[in-house]
């Protein structure tokens, strides 16, 4: 708390200048419910972005209008640069190794979390939201004839129940899973996509998901009850892991010395699936708070007020941009499926990852041929060498928690 307030932060790890226009909508939303007059709440911003992913600069993202800026106690934008000084500065201060410092921040979208959390707890931070950058606070319902929007208060729902809890998390809707629809054809036939997904699920990909989806045209759809009734519920447990996601996600940095840091493989995504592993003892809750994921960038307009009264399917045939996204996603999947399932079934890892590398082998030819696009046929290498490398993504890991430990005190200046 700073001076008897509740001090909440929203953070963003980013790399395309459009969030600012989702931080905007949110902006909207808590003025249009008074959140922001409480007096007993101060509210903070930390952006941690990326200037290669778009090739953009500083000033893309610093540009925030003076008075949306007022709004937040703290206000901070963090590039590479900055995490690089700040790195130096901890290493000298705190007298570690350079080395365990960059081991302790990660790579990728890790090390741009790990570095608002760092910051959030040096500016005794209670609360930490993290909002992805292509996620709306609006849920989509389906009706016979059109689709049904609602508004959803996730900012205010997280600071709500993380006085309760450790983590929260909430649900998303719209196009949760690059997936486009599946034409089942003489090409590619059910039993084989189902192969394919099989050989690259963990966490995410379960055939029953997959096969409503699939029947959905790519859309994930908000479940009315959950909205109607708005209650929080545990969070989903897979072999002891503790479902969250890197967006529409609380994290309480009450006690700092339970803060955890995010991993990811190397080139790899899933941080806040490898998080999940590590949260047994945490108390982690499912709260009726909802985003709509943009996955495709296809609803921006969103933002700007225009509700579409039927969402698209997803068709190979509407964009190029379709087949890239969902490989692009598939390579993610295959990178940090084996430490994944290294660290919530270790006993059943060999048997599992092979029959992974069995099940790609089978049905990659027909995913190629499916979706014309040879690339699909690296999936097979990239399974294959990230299971190989688990021992060593493994080690990189616990090191990680443990220098992250060590760091902790000094965050909090202590």
């Amino acid at each position: 708390m700073v001076n008897g307030k509740i001090h909440a932060a929203i953070g963003f790890a980013t790399g395309r200048i459009g969030f600012k226009d989702v931080l905007r909508s949110y902006i909207y939303q808590l003025r249009e419910t008074h959140f922001l007059d409480n007096q007993d709440l101060l509210l903070s911003l930390f952006v941690a972005y990326d200037p290669t992913y778009r090739n953009t600069k500083r000033e893309d993202y610093e540009d925030l209008p003076a008075e949306e800026r007022k709004l937040f106690h703290v206000c901070r934008f963090i590039g590479p640069e900055d995490i690089r000084k700040e790195k130096e500065r901890i290493s000298r201060e705190a007298e570690i190794p350079r080395t365990e410092i960059d081991t302790a921040f990660g790579t990728g979208y890790a090390v741009q979390r790990n570095i608002i959390l760092f910051e959030a707890l040096r500016e005794k931070v209670d609360y930490i939201i993290f909002l992805d950058d292509d996620e709306y606070p609006l849920a989509v319902t389906e009706s016979s004839t059109t689709s049904l929007w609602s508004g959803q208060h996730v900012l205010e729902d997280h600071v709500k129940y993380l006085q309760f809890s450790d983590y929260t998390c909430g649900y998303h809707c719209g196009y949760v899973t690059p997936m486009p629809a599946i034409e089942f054809d003489g090409v590619l036939d059910e039993d084989t996509f189902h192969q394919f997904t099989d050989a690259l699920s963990s966490d995410v990909l379960q055939w029953d998901s997959v096969s409503e989806l699939l029947n959905s045209g790519g859309v994930t759809y908000a479940d009315k009850k959950i909205l109607v009734e708005h209650k929080v519920q545990p969070a989903e447990e897979n072999h002891g892991a503790k479902a969250v996601t890197g967006g529409n996600l609380g994290i309480s940095l009450k006690n700092p010395e339970r803060v955890l840091p995010f991993y990811n493989p190397p080139g790899a995504r899933g941080e806040d699936s490898i998080l999940s592993t590590c949260l047994g003892s945490y108390n982690v809750k499912k709260i009726p708070a909802y985003t709509f994921h943009d996955g495709f960038a296809f609803y921006s307009s969103l933002l700007r007020g225009a509700l579409p009264m039927k969402l698209k399917k997803i068709s190979l045939y509407y964009s190029s941009t379709v087949n890239q996204r969902f490989y692009r996603a598939c390579v993610g999947w295959a990178r940090y499926k084996p430490l994944y399932t290294y660290l919530t079934q270790p006993e059943q890892f060999s048997s599992i990852m092979s029959r992974s590398l069995k099940g790609l082998d089978e049905s990659l030819p027909c995913v190629c041929s499916y979706f014309n696009n040879s690339d699909f046929m690296n999936l097979r290498g990239e399974l294959e060498k990230y299971t190989k490398e688990v021992p060593e993504h493994n080690r990189e890991f616990t090191e990680m928690r443990r220098i992250w430990s060590r760091i902790i005190p000094f965050a909090c200046g202590s």
